[in-house]
C-alpha cells in the first residue's frame, strides 16, 4: 500500500480515528506523517503537561482533513467578565471566573466526555442505609421530565402512562413517610 499523501513511498504508518461513529483511516509514510503532524519528532519529547493539555485540544486534527491547505484559526473566544481566552484556559487548565463556564460551555462538553469516559454529568452515589427515598425522588424527577417532553411532543397516550406512574410513585412515597 502506498502513502496517501505523496503516493511515492510505501505507507508504514496507519492511523484510525473514530468520531461520532465515523471511521477515518489514514495510511502514510513516516516522512509525510512528520510533515503533516500525524506524529511528533522523537527529539521533541512528550511531557505529562503535553498529555494533559492534549485532552483539552479538540481543534481539527490532521487526520480529519485530507487537504493540503493550512488550517484556519478560529476566532478567539473570550470571557466577557474576566477576559480569559479559551486558548489561555487550555494552557493554564483553570478558569478565571464563574462566567467562564457559561462562555465556554459549548467547548467544554467534548473535553468532559474525553476526560470522563463519555459522561458530562456527575450523578454520585446514594448510600443504601441512609438513602431512604432518594431513589424514588430521583425516579419521580425523571418521570416529570419525561412527562413534560411527551406533552411537548403531543404524545398524550404515553404521557398518560407516565402520569399514572408518577401518581403511583407519589402514593408509594406518602405511604413510606407515614
Amino acid at each position: 500500500m502506498e502513502c496517501q499523501e505523496c503516493q511515492k513511498r510505501p505507507a508504514t504508518l496507519h492511523f484510525t480515528q473514530v468520531v461520532n461513529g465515523n471511521k477515518i483511516e489514514v495510511h502514510v509514510c513516516e516522512v509525510c506523517a512528520k510533515e503533516k503532524g500525524y506524529m511528533t519528532y522523537p527529539e521533541e519529547g512528550y511531557s505529562f503537561h503535553n498529555l494533559l493539555t492534549g485532552l483539552f485540544n479538540f481543534e481539527p486534527s490532521p487526520m480529519s482533513s485530507h487537504s493540503n491547505s493550512a488550517f484556519t484559526q478560529p476566532k478567539e473566544l473570550q470571557c466577557p467578565q474576566c477576559g480569559m481566552s479559551f486558548a489561555e484556559f487550555k494552557r493554564v487548565g483553570k478558569f478565571g471566573c464563574a462566567s467562564c463556564y457559561h462562555t465556554f460551555s459549548e467547548r467544554l462538553d467534548p473535553i468532559l466526555r474525553r476526560v470522563h469516559s463519555g459522561n458530562t454529568k456527575h450523578f454520585g452515589k446514594i448510600p443504601k442505609r441512609q438513602g431512604g427515598d432518594l431513589h424514588a425522588k430521583k425516579q419521580l424527577e425523571d418521570y416529570k421530565v419525561q412527562l413534560k417532553a411527551l406533552i411537548d411532543k403531543e404524545e398524550f397516550e404515553e404521557a398518560a402512562e407516565v402520569r399514572d406512574k408518577i401518581k403511583d410513585l407519589e402514593k408509594e412515597m406518602r405511604g413510606d413517610q407515614s
